[in-house]
């Protein structure tokens, strides 16, 4: 083998082992948040009672629709930073990172004036909350605008740590983040105050503890993340105006998301928020699942397309999108088998509506979150967004309105999450058209590498897996042999059908050498 080919190979090596690595800390990351954030939200449930507990998540929707504006500028930062530091440029790399740091308070600024003067009149003269709970509700206004600012803050610091591909450090912080989260659910069942007042106040303190501690380690550990008072007008606009376009995108999604839970708010009341907000926390177990991989290839993806790697870029994005695909089955297929039993082990009395919106979510975030994931990453590498942006923007920007209208004929609750997932189906194929134009990925190969497997492999582990529900009633013992059943099902299907013959070479060689290393 050549010199030159033999590095080559080397280099692809070194970074699929750093790739399998990060994979391994952020799913041993990802076990311990779905667990501890699934028993939090139980504590929290029954601690604040159905009602209060919509008042958190609709009150809280307030302010998340202010990722509106900020969501642009994090995805903007989080490009910038990985993109530079695949280049090497260091010098290039402080500007962006301070140029980072400056944008978020100016934002911060404005977040919080707006929501003072905005936010409370929204609060206290549209919303559909009862009135002994209006002054509850005004603390946790408070509380999220200080969470939020907070959260902004810490996004530069964040971006480094995952652009270092330190996903050690990362999940251990998270670990932390979501351990102190549930001492606070257990600290209100103490409280002798309000108890939804007293909850806000926690989590603004907690926030506030790990917005430090991910500033001291990203000090410590890279020379970049020290902030000095920097003027570069040439970063600021090429970022801003990076944001500028990325804005459009994120408007849709937070309006798709947050704008809808208003939305039920104002036709059905905090109820329904109540089985909206425990379908978001179960359906962000199955998320967090599947970003665990991506979070740990996306680096990659950026980093290649900066040092001018296509081929190497393609693979990575068809290659993260159908393990993503058969990743989502495995938790996807037991879960929603089961959900009815897992609700009421998990919540003992889970609100109306709640099951079945978490079932339908997850057609949503089949095709907007894990088949989708590697496509904006390949696109916001790229660094030119506004074709990919004002298209998906005019496509998914249409499940708010086309929901309000809905709700207002008077269709029932869960129509949002049909209409959601139709409209999706659109957008992921006018995702792989920007693709094709933009880094050269024809679409035929990604129908090819991952729908054209994922499809069959999904409907067959399903239908194996609907055995058990025929032969056996619904009780814990179901719960576990429908799980196993589910996996070994969709491990024997994905080697026979997802895999290629390179793929399925492979996997046999690291069972023989686990097997060789053990003996």
């Amino acid at each position: 083998m050549p010199f030159y080919t033999k590095r080559i190979v080397n280099q692809t090596s070194n970074k699929n082992q750093r790739i399998a690595k990060n994979t391994i800390l952020l799913y041993f990351r990802m076990l311990f948040l779905m667990v501890v954030s699934l028993f939090t939200s139980r504590v929290i449930l029954n601690t604040l009672g159905v009602e209060d507990f919509g008042i958190y998540n609709v009150v809280g929707g307030i302010v998340a629709m202010f990722t509106i504006v900020s969501g642009s500028l994090t995805s903007a930062i989080s490009r910038f930073i990985t993109f530079e530091l695949g280049k090497g440029d260091i010098d290039k790399l402080r500007t962006i990172f301070s140029t980072s740091v400056n944008i978020q308070l100016g934002l911060s600024f404005i977040i919080v004036l707006i929501g003072e003067i905005g936010g409370i009149w929204f609060l206290n003269s549209q919303m559909n909350i009862p009135p002994e709970r209006m002054e509850a509700a005004n603390y946790i206004l408070q509380c999220s605008l200080g969470i939020f600012v907070l959260n902004l803050l810490s996004v530069p610091y964040n971006s480094a740590i995952i652009a270092h591909e330190k996903m050690g450090a990362y999940a251990y912080i998270s670990i932390l983040d979501i351990s102190l989260k549930l001492a606070v659910a257990y600290a209100i069942m103490l409280s002798p105050y309000d108890r939804l007042s007293s909850y806000g106040v926690l989590l603004l303190l907690e926030a506030l503890i790990i917005r430090f501690i991910y500033g001291i380690y990203s000090k410590r550990n890279f020379e970049e993340c020290s902030y000095h008072l920097v003027r570069d007008k040439a970063v600021l606009k090429e970022m801003v105006s990076f944001a500028g376009w990325n804005f459009l995108g994120v408007t849709a999604g937070t309006l798709n998301t947050q704008g809808v839970n208003i939305l039920m708010n104002l036709y059905f009341g905090v109820a329904v928020n109540a089985a909206r907000g425990i379908a978001v926390q179960a359906s962000a177990a199955i998320t967090q699942f599947v970003q665990s991989f991506t979070t740990a290839v996306n680096p990659q993806i950026t980093k290649s397309y900066a040092a001018g790697d296509m081929a190497y870029m393609h693979s990575l994005v068809c290659r993260s999108s159908k393990f993503s695909a058969f990743l989502f089955l495995l938790m996807a297929i037991p879960l929603t088998i089961e959900t009815p039993k897992i609700f009421e082990l998990w919540l003992k009395n889970p609100p109306e509506y709640a099951v079945l919106f978490f079932r339908l979510s997850l057609l949503g975030i089949l095709m907007d979150n894990v088949l989708a994931n590697s496509l904006m990453t390949a696109i916001f590498a790229s660094g030119d967004i506004k074709k990919y942006q004002v298209y998906v923007t005019l496509w998914g920007g249409l499940v708010f309105p086309i929901t309000w209208v809905a709700y207002k004929l008077g269709a029932t609750p869960e129509s949002t999450y049909i209409i959601y997932f139709f409209i999706y189906c659109i957008v992921l194929y006018v995702r792989l058209r920007v693709v094709q134009q933009k880094i050269n990925l024809p679409m035929i190969q990604y129908l090819k590498i991952v729908l054209a497997r994922f499809i069959p492999v999904a409907i067959l582990s399903i239908l194996i897996s609907l055995v058990v529900p025929f032969i056996m009633p619904p009780s814990i013992l179901r719960i576990l042999v429908t799980t196993l059943i589910s996996c070994i099902a969709i491990g024997l299907v994905v080697y026979l059908i997802g895999l290629t013959t390179e793929e399925r070479r492979m996997v046999i060689e690291k069972v023989r050498k686990i097997v060789i290393d053990k003996r």
